[in-house]
Order: C-alpha cells, then sequence, then structure tokens
C-alpha cells in the first residue's frame, strides 16, 4: 500500500506540475501581448511594465493551482482506470478510501497555502497593480487611455480618439460637459499629450480643428472658432490620480481589513453585502483545490477513458461550472439575500458532493 500511494502520489504531482505550467503559460501569453504593446506601441517605461508582470503572477495563480489540481486527478485517475488497473487494486483488497488519503491531505495544503495568497499576497499585489497603472496614466496618459472608446478619465470631459500612437492622437473628439450650459464640442485631426510635472493635470495640444466657443453676448450659444493650434488643460479625474490616498476596493483588503470596514459601516448602520460576500468568497475559492481533488479522483475513475485530450474538456466542464456557481453566489450575494455566506460557500458544496456521490457509487459498484 506504501508503495502504490508514493507512486500515485508522484505521478499526480508530475501531472500537476506539468498542468500548471501550460495553464500559467496559457494565461501569461494573452497578458503578454497587452504588456508588449504598452512598451512597443505607448511608449511605457519597461520597468513600470515588469512590475505589472510580476503583480500579475499571483493573480493568475489563483486561478491555475486549482485547475491544475483538476486536471491532473482526471489525467492520473483516468489512465489507471482505462489501463484497468483500478479493477487491479480492488480485486487484490487494496482500500480506495485509504488510497486517496494523502491526495485529500495534498489537496488541504494547497487550500491552506491558497487562503494565505488569496488573504495576503493577491490583494497586496492587486493594489500595487493599480498603483502603478494609475503612475502610468500620470506620467504617459496616452499609455492609459484606449483608442476608438469614450473616455471619461478627465473631470468634466469625454474624449473619444480614433488613433493612439504612443503620444500622438489622430481624429480627437472632445466633449466637455457644462451644468449651465449646452455640452461643448472640440474637433482636431491631430492631438498630442503634454505632462505637466507634479501636477494632477495634462496639456493637450489640438492640431486642425474646429472648438464650440460662447458667444460673450449670449453664453447659452456657440459659434465655430477654426483653429491651427489650440492648448487645453484636463484635470484628470480621481480614478486615475496617483497622488494621495488611494481607497482599497473589497479585493484589495485581506481578512481584518475587510472585517475592519464592516465594523465602521455596521456603526452607522450600514450594510456592507459586498465586503461580507468578498470575505467568504477568499476563503470558498481558497479550498477550490480540496473540492477539485475530490471531483477529480472521482470522475478519473468514473470516465474510465485515458485520453488527454478528453480529460482536459472535461477538466474545464468542472471549473466553467464552478465559476458559474461562483459568479450566480455573488449576484445573489450583491442583492442582499441571506445567508450570504452559504451563496458563495455553495458551489464548493455543490461539487463536492457531486465528487463524494460519485466515488461512492464506484467503490460500491
Amino acid at each position: 500500500m506504501k508503495i502504490l500511494k508514493s507512486y500515485i502520489l508522484k505521478e499526480i504531482t508530475v501531472a500537476f506540475l506539468f498542468s500548471l505550467l501550460i495553464f500559467t503559460f496559457a494565461l501569461v501569453a494573452g497578458n503578454l501581448i497587452k504588456l508588449a504593446d504598452l512598451v512597443i506601441n505607448k511608449g511605457v517605461d519597461i520597468i513600470e511594465v515588469g512590475k505589472l508582470f510580476l503583480y500579475l503572477i499571483p493573480f493568475l495563480l489563483s486561478y491555475t493551482i486549482p485547475m491544475s489540481v483538476l486536471s491532473a486527478m482526471l489525467l492520473v485517475f483516468g489512465r489507471l482506470s482505462s489501463d484497468n488497473e483500478i479493477v487491479a487494486m480492488r480485486a487484490n483488497g487494496v482500500n480506495l478510501y485509504r488510497l486517496t488519503v494523502p491526495l485529500i491531505i495534498g489537496g488541504l495544503l494547497l487550500s491552506l497555502f491558497s487562503i494565505i495568497l488569496n488573504d495576503r499576497i493577491l490583494p497586496e499585489s492587486h493594489f500595487a497593480s493599480r498603483k502603478t497603472v494609475k503612475n502610468i496614466g500620470v506620467k504617459n496618459p496616452a499609455a492609459y487611455l484606449e483608442a476608438g472608446t469614450f473616455i471619461k478619465s478627465f473631470r468634466n470631459y469625454i474624449i473619444f480618439i480614433h488613433e493612439i500612437d504612443k503620444n500622438n492622437l489622430k481624429g480627437v473628439r472632445i466633449y466637455q460637459l457644462q451644468e449651465d450650459r449646452p455640452t461643448r464640442t472640440i474637433i482636431a485631426r491631430k492631438g498630442e499629450f503634454i505632462t505637466l510635472e507634479n501636477q494632477n493635470a495634462v496639456k493637450l495640444k489640438l492640431l486642425n480643428g474646429t472648438s464650440d466657443e460662447p458667444n460673450p453676448k449670449n453664453p447659452l450659444n456657440f459659434y465655430k472658432l477654426n483653429f491651427n493650434a489650440y492648448y487645453l488643460t484636463l484635470d484628470l479625474d480621481e480614478s486615475i490620480t496617483s497622488s494621495g490616498y488611494i481607497e482599497k476596493k473589497p479585493k484589495e483588503m485581506n481578512f481584518r481589513e475587510i472585517k475592519q470596514e464592516i465594523k465602521k459601516l455596521g456603526l452607522h448602520h450600514i450594510d456592507a453585502p459586498a465586503l461580507i460576500a468578498e470575505f467568504h468568497r477568499k476563503i470558498s475559492i481558497s479550498f477550490a483545490s480540496l473540492v477539485f481533488v475530490i471531483i477529480g479522483i472521482s470522475l478519473g475513475i468514473f470516465t474510465k477513458r485515458g485520453e488527454k485530450t478528453i480529460q482536459f474538456v472535461i477538466a474545464l466542464g468542472i471549473i466553467v461550472l464552478y465559476y458559474l456557481l461562483m459568479a450566480g453566489g455573488m449576484a445573489i450575494s450583491l442583492k442582499g439575500v441571506q445567508p450570504i455566506a452559504l451563496w458563495m460557500y455553495l458551489p464548493d458544496i455543490i461539487i463536492a458532493a457531486i465528487g463524494i456521490i460519485l466515488f461512492r457509487n464506484t467503490v460500491n459498484s
């Protein structure tokens, strides 16, 4: 039994590391394209982009670790089942319950590590990443902005830019929102951002365009002004300002900070379903590794198929189901439907229950 446990544990470890490498590489590759675009096309400092990459790793691991656990279980136990090794074990009196104990313990250890990851490492990296992005936005506003979308990062202005090439802009439309006057419109063929040092603002130089200017006799009416060059100073919205205090989002708080925030709001008789849901979500998703061990063993034996492609498809189906249940639980929790904790732990309960039932039926069949 000891040799058999060591053999299975070794196979699971190799499959887990292989799956972790594949999943992490796949997710990293997708994000590397965006990060490379910041350096190549938008002129962002490579050191700042490197920071964003490092801050991204904990976020990816929070997903790829449980995904890799599930894939490893399906691959190894699917192969054992298809080679009739499970049948041979049972014929020789091997207790499958005892055989899976080391794997359950391993899943529990990974879940405990995930609690640390989701409580300490991930919130700090997410918060640091947001501060880095804001810092990039102040130093290089064009890198923060997306072409072809309505940009609302500047106070009292909405901007639409057709093309952005580093600091050079093409097809610029600016809408100035005014409470007591109609919206003012400025259109320019070209433009560029000019960074203002130590200020929460940027200067925009516009070339070859028209602007709505208020009529001195009647400010509610505008007349068109053609210009060759037009300078406009834009105040950065709080969402892009890096100076001063930055309020943490629930995902950027650890357990202690969430509890403190709930307590503060409670003193003012304010319910905080989002904070309560986030607290329990961090715990629930941390135990995804343990839950995936349980259902992975069961499905691996139950399917009796050894093909890696089929095993990955099954793993993807379970992962999608799990996160759909998590998203549904979060949506219900945010509406304040009680008990909030139950909705967040429901995905773990459902997936684990399915795994236990399948395993018992397989063992007793």
